[in-house]
């Protein structure tokens, strides 16, 4: 199975977090989004979407990340992401597409770079702008984690929710959003990663981060 990616694309993010709880192995193959690779004949001849993550898997090469993760939990279905409950399933899927769709879908690279050019806003306007569409969802979000009294994780251990959640904490983080009245999205976010498999999947630790360590 091989994942081409970016290393700080959230939805990159999400897939490489699925594949380590689910215990999957992978060959990670970076694609370069400042220099718009994927939008190169050679990428969306095989991806017509012309974007990240891109999954190789079964002879196929996978596009859309909410997709891929449900793909991935149904064809393997050992330390599933979803939990066996119905209802629990339905609380994980609301919240995770909550933030898929309402938050990512205004704050994703392309609608950032078109906000600067050709539209003309200051840096200074778009991260207001961010953190503007962060708040639209982190709020309610906080609140229904708090009428289910979530703990550590919403359910007993992280899932779909999680694997959607930590990619956007991590964004929300650089353009120095406030957490300060988040304590359920934060404690989660925490717990999230003190554990290896969020940190493996951590952008800090991935190959093509210019900034990484080692």
């Amino acid at each position: 199975m091989k994942l081409y990616g970016y290393f700080r694309s959230s939805t990159t993010y999400r897939l490489r977090i699925a594949l380590e709880l689910k215990g999957i192995e992978y060959e990670y193959i970076p694609v370069n989004l400042l220099t718009s690779e994927q939008k190169g004949e050679a990428f969306t001849s095989r991806n017509p979407f012309g974007s990240v993550p891109m999954l190789e898997a079964d002879e196929r090469d996978r596009a859309q990340s909410m997709a891929q993760i449900e793909w991935l939990d149904e064809a393997y279905p050992d330390r599933p992401l979803l939990p066996a409950d119905l209802e629990n399933r339905y609380t994980a899927r609301e919240l995770a597409y909550a933030i898929a769709t309402e938050t990512h879908a205004v704050n994703n690279l392309p609608v950032l770079k078109y906000l600067k050019d050709p539209l003309g806003h200051s840096q200074e306007e778009i991260d207001i702008w961010y953190r503007h569409w962060l708040a639209r969802t982190f709020t309610p979000l906080e609140a229904r984690l708090a009428q289910l009294d979530a703990g550590d994780f919403l359910l007993d251990r992280p899932g779909l929710f999680e694997v959607v959640l930590l990619p956007q904490f991590y964004n929300a983080e650089r353009f120095d959003f406030d957490f300060s009245n988040k304590p359920h999205i934060v404690r989660i976010a925490q717990a999230c990663l003190a554990l290896p498999e969020f940190q493996r999947a951590h952008p800090d630790n991935q190959i093509d981060n210019p900034e990484r360590s080692s």
